[in-house]
């Protein structure tokens, strides 16, 4: 696996950008939540821990899983995350995780997903019924938020009501979006959602 995040991971931590995604999306997830200290869940994209962050005092461990080795070895290092988050550097499409979840939760990784319906799919699997899911990504935009070179990125954002559907085809319900933040960046605004629904 092409690890695309290798010069940027030492620093990510620092940007602006994951900084409020981080201080935003995280809160908000919390929010509309139920956790408890027996959950086991997954963090999906988790790159450097930053949502991780927000979750790992609150359950019982969390499987942090994301194809850039060079991030999740910036999660691993963080002593707040040692002994509740295990790292996963693997395609779980290709190779599934042996155990299901409570809880799948992602911040900003669905957009790298070429395969998004498929890419659902797979959480369902990995979640036990009644598991939910809280997903936040960009909500469609004209393909400005990223460099015109960047690679990895296979959608720009996702139309709502759109991505509802894929979520209800590939076995979830009770569906409620949130707008946690609005990114401004360049003279541009870019609304960010949170998605949280329940495996059927």
């Amino acid at each position: 696996m092409i690890d695309l995040f290798q010069k940027q991971a030492n620093d990510w931590d620092e940007q602006t950008i994951p900084q409020q995604l981080s201080q935003t999306i995280g809160p908000m997830m919390l929010k509309h939540l139920t956790l408890d200290s027996s959950m086991d869940i997954m963090d999906f994209g988790a790159g450097t821990g930053l949502l991780s962050f927000h979750f790992a005092p609150l359950v019982k461990s969390i499987a942090a899983v994301d194809i850039s080795e060079s991030m999740l070895k910036e999660l691993t290092a963080k002593k707040a995350l040692q002994g509740k988050v295990v790292a996963y550097c693997q395609d779980i499409l290709k190779k599934p995780l042996s155990k299901t979840f409570d809880l799948i939760i992602s911040a900003m990784a669905m957009h790298h997903v070429e395969d998004s319906t498929l890419m659902l799919q797979s959480f369902n699997k990995h979640l036990k019924t009644g598991g939910h899911i809280a997903l936040a990504d960009l909500d469609l935009e004209d393909g400005s938020f990223h460099p015109s070179d960047a690679k990895g990125i296979f959608h720009h954002g996702f139309d709502r009501e759109a991505f509802a559907q894929q979520l209800k085809d590939a076995g979830f319900i009770n569906l409620e979006f949130f707008t946690p933040h609005i990114i401004q960046k360049e003279g541009k605004e870019f609304k960010l959602f949170i998605v949280i629904g329940t495996k059927a």
